[in-house]
């Protein structure tokens, strides 16, 4: 039977070539021109694939993949961006996406994505009906794969250290963890590392992004409800905390909760019980709760979008996952791991990284961490299935080394467009480092390779030096926040 796609943009020309393009591969097509149209569309029928623009009128692309996300339904889905859309579009990788493509795009490109796509989702199905029904606890001498890549990455051996400590702690889930670090650092790592050290590693694993559900769902999902509850509860649900059993549920983007449901989140984590959404009897909470997130907490406290309280429940145990250009020894062993991972998802037979590509690898600042790193090596053995990747498949800004965050608008046209004089590079990675490190000025000198004093120099010349001394986390001026 031939895979069902579903394409949606409200671009006719767009939606009407791909169409074309993919029913003469041999696979059925529909079309929407709306977000609720496709979200109309995938409730009336299954589909094995979506393709959306990611802006469209009224529900986006995004939009469209969260509220399928949240009704249970794993299609896979890629997403069509525009150049200035990367934040978006890792938000959408965030929330589930397959992978992205930016406008305009070579229809062979997509459809080498579509391939890979639908080949990644037949592996994974005829995986799970393979493995065994029943969990098992990993052998102590098996190293599990989320704690092998924090070991075997140098700049995450203060992580390693105390995944060691709390694999070997009597305190068990009464422990509860709260993991900060950049997007894209690697935090969901580090969740799935503690499940895996602890001897219930057996036990479920249960994750939400607390900023992907609207607050409205986020206390069902997480503590469940019973029938009549509210208007469309029809049957009784079982939340995440109940699923998790003796297991972890890992509250992503943690700073994204709304004050209210803090409240009922620290008397759970004080109390170890609670009750369903409308419901009278109490349950026991018995999952370990690893949250995480990318906000500086302290900041929200001040702020009062976060509960004190509440912060000091989840800190029992603080992990702080460093930015990958602050660790950049670490990206050639990640590099690897990816390109193994690929090989055996994609089928392909790419070689580890050599000197000239972890080189040039080294020269990116990596804004979007881990996360980053991994796509542009993921779109790179899709497109180009290449025996060995060379610096010349890398995409040009990373090639250049150069931050895209930090481009001029104003910058020229023609053969000379993106090139800028050398004091002008220096004065963008400063300003990044800077961001990078919380505006901690003797840590970024001493990522850049000067002394504080040069550095102080350099922001007077630039205007941005405030005249603090300290180390703290004075606002920078406008140009260096994030």
């Amino acid at each position: 039977m031939s895979k069902r796609i579903l394409v949606v943009d409200d671009e006719v020309a767009i939606r009407q070539s791909l169409a074309e393009a993919l029913m003469a591969d041999g696979y059925e097509v529909q079309t929407a021109d709306s977000g609720e149209e496709a979200l109309a569309r995938c409730h009336a029928s299954a589909f094995d694939l979506v393709i959306s623009d990611l802006r469209l009128p009224g529900v986006s692309g995004l939009e469209a993949l969260q509220a399928l996300r949240h009704r249970g339904e794993a299609i896979p889905f890629i997403l069509m961006t525009a150049y200035g859309d990367v934040d978006t579009a890792v938000a959408a990788m965030r929330a589930g996406a397959y992978d992205f493509i930016q406008k305009p795009f070579r229809l062979n490109a997509i459809r080498a994505q579509v391939r890979a796509a639908l080949r990644a989702t037949e592996r994974a199905a005829a995986e799970r009906e393979e493995a065994a029904p029943a969990p098992r606890a990993v052998p102590s001498g098996e190293r599990n794969d989320a704690i092998s890549m924090i070991r075997d990455c140098p700049g995450l051996a203060e992580v390693a250290r105390v995944l060691d400590k709390l694999g070997a702690s009597r305190a068990g889930h009464d422990t509860s963890v709260l993991i900060q670090g950049a997007s894209g650092s690697g935090k969901e790592i580090v969740a799935r590392a503690i499940h895996e050290a602890g001897e219930t590693c057996g036990e479920p694993f249960m994750e939400i992004n607390c900023a992907a559900v609207p607050e409205s769902l986020l206390e069902s999902e997480l503590f469940g409800h019973e029938k009549g509850a509210f208007t469309d509860a029809k049957a009784r649900k079982e939340g995440l905390f109940e699923l998790a059993g003796r297991g972890t549920i890992f509250l992503d983007e943690i700073g994204e909760m709304g004050i209210l449901l803090q409240s009922r989140l620290l008397r759970v984590i004080e109390n170890r019980r609670f009750r369903r959404v409308g419901g009278r009897d109490e349950l026991s909470v018995q999952a370990r709760i690893v949250a995480a997130t990318n906000r500086r907490l302290e900041d929200e406290i001040r702020s009062g979008a976060f509960r004190n309280d509440l912060y000091y429940r989840l800190q029992v145990v603080e992990i702080h996952i460093p930015a990958l250009c602050e660790r950049p020894q670490d990206i050639t062993v990640l590099t690897n791991r990816f390109i193994r991972e690929f090989n055996a998802t994609l089928g392909t037979e790419c070689v580890p990284a050599d000197a000239l590509l972890s080189e040039a690898l080294g020269r990116y600042p990596w804004p979007g961490n881990v996360r980053e790193l991994r796509n542009v090596l993921k779109r790179i053995m899709i497109l180009e299935e290449p025996r060995r990747i060379v610096p010349e498949h890398l995409p040009p800004h990373v090639r250049a080394g150069r931050d895209p965050r930090l481009a001029d608008e104003g910058a020229a046209s023609g053969p000379e467009a993106g090139l800028v004089c050398l004091a002008e590079v220096e004065r963008r990675q400063i300003l990044y480092t800077l961001r990078a490190t919380g505006n901690n000025k003797s840590r970024a000198a001493r990522l850049l390779g000067i002394s504080r004093q040069t550095l102080r120099e350099k922001l007077r010349l630039y205007h941005q030096d405030d005249g603090d001394d300290g180390d703290g986390d004075e606002p920078l001026a406008a140009e260096a926040r994030e």
